[in-house]
């Protein structure tokens, strides 16, 4: 579904805003359709509230971290975006001194970089995540909240969770799974080797239930986006799943 049509249905929906994927517009898309995305959210008033700048990103490949080490184009297509979050990825210690040379470039723009709790990644873990932050040291890179990715690391998603992560939020990410071994979809970990999940409704109550995460966000003065990133279920419509995500989450918002 093009762009235009998913952005005026969240706009009439109430949402604020649309997190940016390279399905979309990437460091790759000509400079004059990063303008016209650009000028038709603003017309409808909505923001972006993080680029993700190419495929690897999302499918979390060899080339995922890539945008570390370049991070240039992906600065450009946040400022072409009026977005001032950028999503990396890192899977190694050796990319420690490129996150900080990218973070360094990013704060020279007023640019934060974050890293999603995700699967295979150095961020599988509240832990891992603590530890690589710290060496990174950058006050411009933090983390994007996700909890179906705890989940599936068997890590605590709660608001202990959140708590110890607080001091490092820049945004908040929500799908809802629940653990499957029959299912055929997994997530590839790297604490727990592939680990099967199902999706399921936004507020199935079997899995993820975010309204405890929601009020643990407030209590730590948590002020960022709320982004659903939902896949379709079933035979659930583009404009269903708008108005359920609306309907579910924006009177707690």
């Amino acid at each position: 579904m093009p762009v235009e049509t998913v952005a005026a249905s969240a706009k009439a929906a109430g949402f604020q805003g649309l997190s940016m994927r390279a399905s979309v517009v990437s460091i790759e898309t000509p400079p004059a359709r990063v303008q016209d995305v650009r000028a038709h959210l603003d017309n409808l008033g909505l923001d972006v509230s993080m680029v993700t700048g190419d495929l690897p990103l999302a499918i979390n490949n060899a080339e995922a971290t890539h945008a570390l080490k370049n991070i240039e184009p992906y600065l450009d297509l946040a400022d072409a975006l009026g977005c001032d979050l950028v999503r990396v990825m890192m899977h190694h210690e050796a990319e420690i001194l490129d996150a900080q040379r990218a973070a360094d470039i990013a704060a020279e723009r007023g640019i934060r970089l974050s890293h999603q709790m995700h699967w295979g990644s150095l961020f599988e873990t509240i832990d891992g995540a603590l530890e690589t932050l710290a060496q990174i040291d950058r006050a411009n890179f933090g983390i994007t909240f996700e909890p179906a990715n705890m989940l599936a690391c068997g890590e605590g998603y709660g608001p202990e969770a959140i708590a110890r992560l607080a001091p490092h939020l820049f945004n908040a990410y929500f799908q809802n799974i629940l653990l499957d071994p029959a299912s055929p979809m997994t997530f590839a970990t790297r604490c727990r080797g592939e680990v099967p999940v199902r999706f399921v409704a936004l507020t199935d109550p079997s899995g993820i239930d975010p309204f405890p995460l929601l009020e643990a966000l407030k209590q730590v003065g948590y002020e960022g986006w709320f982004s659903i990133h939902q896949p379709l279920i079933d035979d659930t419509t583009v404009e269903d799943a708008i108005s359920q995500a609306a309907a579910a989450f924006l009177p707690h918002l």
